[in-house]
């Protein structure tokens, strides 16, 4: 039987490019203080011994760490897994993030951490110091969970806030911050439904501890306004889940003078409205137009497909990380705030008033 073949590390291409363990290092990180002439003498002994740079090699060039910690929300997350609706907001922002940290010689590690835990910051704490990450990417709610910032800046580890404009720390600044335009794109789907004709548009709004909600609400009122269209007794509130979506639907719908067009703050409470629809036999798109937002896999293949807000979560996961690592190369950088807009995709679901198959 044959020896085992042993695997390649930094010592066997610092040794065979007759460079220190350092340089090597820092080619691989690709640091700028190294001359071409090295530069390129190391990567061709990277590539003659097939070495495949790790965690630890990257690590020896400083005090990085190389890593982004991702956090998402634990109980809704695991509740969606174990569903398998089809929701994909995790598998954007890993799309995102996994592709954008593999750019710059970083990996992504996901954490699933529960807000209303009371041992939050024990909890963080303790995966804080085994990663020891370069910075943090936080997701609604717990980019507005003061615990969960105060935390990240005790170990001074910088974190960028997606889904979040608002301002929720005492430390002198709250980090960097990446949301999409939720009020414009409320506005959107609300002036494409103005546009066919509608005039009673409900819209079913998420949970208050997440400031998206508000801002959505605040797009759809002011959007109705606009043209003089009161949007008063139209609303009513989920928490992004199925039983809830049904729950506002009926509560909207049962009304004596029912919307023609409803916007559901997220496609699992759209898939809900077009059941219950579906139980009062109202016709989509004829008797009642459907905007979801999200635009996840399960939308696409209701009938009618659904007209849908579709969130650039890849996109925001994306601009994060570049944030986070732009900060690491150059801590004079200020904590700067990006509002991506939004892109309405139009499917069946929509018509004029009594218009539609």
């Amino acid at each position: 039987m044959g020896r085992r073949r042993q695997s390649v590390t930094i010592k066997h291409v610092a040794a065979d490019a007759g460079v220190s363990l350092q340089t090597v290092s820092r080619v691989i990180n690709n640091e700028p203080n190294v001359r071409p002439q090295m530069r390129e003498r190391v990567r061709a002994s990277i590539d003659k011994l097939g070495y495949v740079p790790s965690i630890a090699a990257q690590r020896m060039s400083g005090s990085r760490s190389y890593l982004i910690l991702a956090l998402n929300d634990r109980e809704r997350t695991i509740a969606d897994w174990r569903a398998r609706q089809g929701t994909d907001w995790v598998d954007q922002m890993l799309l995102g993030g996994m592709l954008e940290c593999a750019e710059h010689g970083y990996r992504l590690i996901f954490e699933l951490v529960d807000t209303r835990n009371d041992h939050v910051e024990r909890e963080l704490a303790a995966a804080i110091a085994a990663l020891q990450p370069d910075g943090a990417i936080l997701t609604p709610p717990h980019c507005e969970n003061p615990k969960i910032l105060a935390t990240f800046d005790r170990f001074n580890i910088p974190y960028a806030r997606m889904g979040s404009r608002a301002e929720v720390n005492d430390t002198g600044h709250d980090g960097f911050k990446v949301a999409m335009d939720e009020e414009g794109a409320a506005s959107l789907a609300t002036r494409h439904l103005l546009d066919l004709g509608h005039t009673r548009i409900g819209f079913i709004a998420g949970p208050a501890n997440y400031s998206l909600s508000q801002w959505r609400i605040d797009g759809w009122r002011g959007e109705m306004a606009s043209v003089g269209h009161a949007a008063d007794g139209l609303l009513a509130t989920g928490d992004f889940t199925f039983s809830s979506g049904e729950q506002a639907a009926e509560t909207l719908l049962s009304l004596e003078d029912r919307p023609t067009a409803i916007i559901a703050s997220n496609d699992q409470m759209s898939l809900a409205t077009v059941e219950v629809a579906r139980r009062l036999d109202l016709s989509i798109p004829r008797d009642l137009s459907l905007i979801s937002f999200d635009n996840t896999p399960p939308v696409r293949f209701t009938r009618p497909p659904l007209t849908a807000v579709d969130q650039p979560v890849a996109d925001m996961t994306a601009r994060a990380v570049r944030m986070l690592i732009a900060w690491q190369r150059d801590k004079t950088s200020e904590y700067a705030a990006e509002v991506i807009s939004a892109d309405l995709v139009v499917r069946g679901s929509t018509a004029p008033p009594g218009q539609g198959a």
